[in-house]
């Protein structure tokens, strides 16, 4: 009886497959950044490495800022509904808003998608997203990895994973060791659940029936704050900023401050969303909420009070900041008072 030869294809890996969806990249790509792909000449969508061009950016004592992330569990969600169109989104959303943090514009942005078998139809879904979320947060996307790996990944299951570069001039960087003594931190609205806290979430909704509202915020896409934080950069309006992402703000306003000074949040002015305040009724202590979810605060924003005013004017009225703590200098690092409105 004459054997069957082995392949690559027989061993659950489609390589012509793979090659039509670097294909369907690239022309998605290069017509969704014609004009900054026309501009920098560096688009490199299937290339062994990618290249950008930073003379373009007449930035004096130019340092390049890095961030990586992924989307967590949340991916699961996404399969369990069917819709994929808006996680590249929050992939690119979770590395971009760590970026600006250090008030760097984001350059350019890499995705890495992992999968037991390629599915154009999803990954298609997923890339369109990832390039929404690229023009949304002014930067291009210049490559990436997408590795189908049978036997790893069970049956429709996937990762991604995000890495973003951008830049900043030494003198404009931010730093904690601007935060100033009766500076006011500022709580910039979240949209939602942003990509935190996925775990806890599915544990809690594995027996209750999933209704119309839990369908539509489980899946809304993280805010991307590159337009509003950047604009207050340029302005020189605050001294640092936070991202509020796992940890909650407990776990990462204190980041952004000097170890010599104190952040006190009063808990009572944190404007919860409905979302939060159902997960709430579902059996999760205070504490628990507050270091594993956003709670309705998405960006945190720490400034002179003076300049209160200007910036409010940098945002639209949904995303308005308030005024929620104040640094002080004490023994502790962090101090709540208050009680949350749930």
């Amino acid at each position: 009886m004459k054997k069957t030869k082995n392949s690559y294809k027989k061993s659950g890996v489609n390589i012509e497959t793979a090659e039509k969806f670097t294909k369907y990249i690239t022309k998605y790509s290069k017509r969704a950044f014609k004009k900054k792909i026309s501009r920098l000449n560096k688009n490199n969508i299937g290339r062994f490495a990618s290249v950008f061009d930073i003379n373009n950016f007449k930035i004096k004592d130019p340092l390049l800022v890095s961030s990586t992330d992924g989307v967590g569990t949340k991916l699961e969600i996404a399969n369990q509904f069917n819709k994929f169109d808006t996680i590249g989104i929050d992939l690119v959303a979770m590395s971009i808003n760590d970026l600006i943090v250090q008030g760097a514009k984001p350059l350019f942005f890499l995705d890495y998608i992992a999968t037991g078998k390629i599915n154009l139809s999803k990954m298609n879904s997923i890339i369109r997203g990832i390039i929404k979320g690229c023009k949304i947060a002014d930067c291009i996307l210049v490559g990436g990895e997408t590795a189908e790996m049978p036997g790893t990944y069970e049956k429709n299951k996937f990762d991604l994973a995000g890495f973003s570069v951008g830049i900043v001039s030494k003198k404009k960087i931010l730093t904690e060791k601007k935060v100033k003594i009766n500076d006011i931190i500022l709580a910039v609205p979240s949209n939602g659940l942003h990509s935190n806290g996925f775990s806890l979430v599915r544990k809690v909704i594995k027996n209750y029936k999933i209704n119309k509202f839990l369908k539509k915020e489980l899946l809304i896409p993280t805010k991307i704050y590159t337009k509003e934080i950047l604009n207050l950069v340029k302005k020189k309006l605050i001294h640092a900023s936070a991202n509020i992402t796992g940890g909650g703000i407990t776990g990462n306003i204190t980041r952004s401050v000097p170890d010599n000074l104190t952040v006190n949040i009063n808990l009572s002015k944190i404007k919860v969303l409905k979302i939060f305040k159902w997960l709430k009724k579902q059996n999760i202590s205070d504490n628990e909420m507050l270091r594993t979810f956003n709670c309705g605060v998405g960006f945190c924003l720490i400034a002179d009070k003076k300049k209160i005013y200007k910036i409010k004017k940098c945002f639209k009225k949904k995303f308005q900041p308030y005024e929620i703590g104040y640094i002080s200098k004490s023994s502790s690092k962090i101090k709540l008072f208050g009680k949350i409105k749930w």
